[in-house]
């Protein structure tokens, strides 16, 4: 008899083929987002999962699914996860790693270039009717050439977005937990400094961070006091790592000059005050949203869960194990 699992946002047709091949598949084309009790009830009998970051896996949850092994994440991130629960019911974490790095720096330069030339403000009036001829003011914004470009969090897509930044003619500062080693830091043409520096002097700051306990708010009020009038702010990491309440009121007052967001706190929702300003660019998560990577993505999900479950080419040793000491029990 096949194992049960569940998948728990609609994906790819093709990936759950693969998958029934191996499991009984559930699957949610309707790709409602399930409720923690519904989430609950639907792992009662399954082996193994693949969720998003929109499904929580938590003490509760797993406390009514007893015959869970696997929980395959569909994304780099997983503050979805309570990683220390899982660990204590005996439940794989898995996550989707390096698959998304190329594509995502990609979008943040997307982000990064509508923010400071005023890409969607500007479409917006067009749209509206409002041009009817050329000023020399007309949407005057920040060069991204020759500019000084800082980014916090200096992980694979942090140097994947510096190295971008070598066709700009950019000056690159970082800040990161930990520093990197000195030929990671040539190769991206980056300095390290700390993040009082790093907010006085970019001219575009980028966030890459992920999220934690300790990562929440690190661009509140007090970060933004500290950036240049002129400055732009770029997140593209996790909703929650920026006070969205703050932001919206720096942009509001013109304390920084504009913001790209593609992430939120308690997103689907955006914070009001975001949409009545003018200079901030919104998109909906979306960095990581080309067809081949979304489609990467779904594929080693599908490897860590058949893994995990002992199928494949390398059974019980899934790819991208984020508590191993499960394993070793």
């Amino acid at each position: 008899m096949k194992p049960k699992i569940l998948v728990a946002r609609a994906i790819f047709p093709d990936v759950i083929e693969r998958l029934a091949q191996y499991f009984e598949v559930e699957r949610n084309d309707a790709d409602t987002v399930y409720s923690s009790d519904e989430l609950r009830a639907r792992l009662a009998d399954k082996a193994g999962a693949i969720t998003t970051a929109s499904e929580r896996i938590d003490a509760s949850v797993l406390a009514g699914a007893p015959h869970l092994r696997v929980v395959a994440n569909m994304a780099v991130g997983y503050n979805n996860f309570d990683i220390d629960a899982m660990t204590a019911a005996g439940v794989m974490a898995t996550n989707t790693p390096d698959v998304l790095n190329e594509t995502t720096a990609d979008f943040g330069w997307a982000l990064l270039m509508a923010t400071a030339r005023r890409v969607t403000e500007s479409e917006r009036w067009l749209r509206e009717g409002h041009w009817n001829k050329w000023a020399y003011d007309m949407f005057l914004g920040a060069d991204v050439h020759g500019s000084t470009l800082g980014i916090i969090g200096m992980g694979r897509i942090g140097q994947a977005i510096a190295r971008r930044a070598m066709g700009f003619n950019m000056r690159v500062v970082y800040h990161n937990r930990s520093r990197l080693d000195a030929a990671t830091e040539a190769a991206c043409k980056a300095s390290y400094v700390d993040k009082d520096t790093l907010l006085k002097t970019a001219d575009h700051v980028i966030l890459v961070l992920p999220y934690s306990k300790d990562t929440h708010h690190t661009i509140g009020a007090a970060e933004l006091a500290a950036m240049k009038s002129t400055a732009t702010l770029v997140n593209l990491a996790r909703g929650g790592i920026v006070d969205d309440a703050a932001l919206a009121q720096a942009l509001a007052s013109k304390q920084i000059a504009a913001a790209g967001l593609d992430v939120f706190e308690g997103e689907p929702s955006v914070h009001p005050d975001l949409l009545k300003v003018p200079n901030v660019v919104l998109t909906p998560h979306i960095a990581s949203a080309s067809a081949a990577t979304r489609r990467g993505m779904a594929s080693l999900a599908a490897d860590n869960l058949i893994a995990a479950l002992g199928f494949g080419s390398a059974p019980g040793k899934p790819p991208c194990l984020l508590n191993p000491a499960v394993r070793k029990a």
